[in-house]
């Protein structure tokens, strides 16, 4: 399932933004970006995905600055001078090798000063103070906007569902419509079969039951009904049943193959053609379940 939420906050001279994005996916996969200077944080935040989420690939992003305070002037251009002579011993240690280094420009060294300053200044407490607001205010937002998702696709599966047991009804009133059909067809097939050879009794009865064995398809019905029952109650627990619902309707699909094969009957071959075509559609929305 899909989902969004990004919130911002600020403590002391720091701010910083969250933002967490998911698209469906058949398995979790948690991505992290988070500025190079910040360490300590990438396995936090994937242990709070994992705890909300379990399919999906998810993107969690921070931005994370300081606002220069009164004060911070005078280090900063300690901090600017102290780079500015580490270049020069740079350049200078590559000129006596021969090397010839490209210019380095301004934005280059405030930029590695600012990030130096971030590091140094960055309090112990910033690292709670932002999985804390990811764990209480950004995943609550994200996973919201998934449940919202998945109460829609819970009435799509729900009515691809209803289409399902919709069918089963009918191939059920075809298998009761036609069994005395079917049984008259058996008992001319036996009576022509008498009349052309001599068979054993006993050897005719096994053959008789194997052949009605292989043209019932009562217990497939019965199965696919139960796989229903059990779908419904899936969708109407509170647990993820994403993976559950995958394997499930393997199961149906397992069923109206074997019924399709063991008809004997274009009525009833049209029904399983039609529960198969459902279930696919089912199975294809079933992919983007929690």
């Amino acid at each position: 399932m899909t989902g969004y939420a990004a919130a911002g906050r600020s403590e002391g001279p720091w701010s910083w933004s969250w933002e967490v994005r998911g698209v469906n996916g058949r398995d979790l996969s948690v991505r992290v970006r988070t500025p190079d200077w910040v360490e300590g944080l990438e396995r936090e935040i994937i242990a709070s995905v994992e705890r909300v989420a379990s399919r999906g690939s998810i993107n969690v992003g921070l931005r994370l600055k300081r606002e220069n305070e009164a004060g911070h002037e005078a280090a900063d251009i300690d901090r600017l001078t102290e780079i500015l002579d580490r270049v020069r011993a740079v350049e200078e240690l590559a000129t006596t090798r021969g090397i010839v280094t490209a210019p380095c420009r301004a934005t280059d060294i405030i930029a590695l000063a600012q990030r130096s300053g971030e590091a140094e200044a960055m309090p112990p407490r910033l690292r709670d103070a932002l999985l804390v607001h990811l764990r209480d205010t950004v995943l609550p937002d994200f996973v919201a906007m998934r449940a919202a998702e998945g109460r829609l696709l819970g009435r799509v599966l729900t009515d691809h569902l209803d289409e399902i047991e919709r069918l089963l009804d009918g191939a059920a009133e075809r298998v009761a419509a036609r069994r005395d059909v079917a049984a008259e067809t058996l008992r001319g097939q036996v009576t022509r079969m008498l009349d052309l050879v001599e068979v054993d009794a006993d050897r005719l009865a096994q053959e008789v039951a194997i052949l009605a064995t292989r043209s019932d398809v009562t217990e497939e019905l019965n199965r696919l009904a139960a796989h229903v029952a059990a779908a419904r109650a899936l969708l109407e627990g509170k647990a993820p049943a994403g993976r559950k619902l995958v394997f499930l309707l393997q199961e149906f699909n397992r069923e109206a193959n074997t019924l399709c094969a063991k008809s004997q009957d274009t009525e009833l071959t049209r029904s399983g053609l039609d529960l198969k075509a459902a279930i696919e559609q089912m199975r294809e929305q079933v992919q983007n379940v929690e």
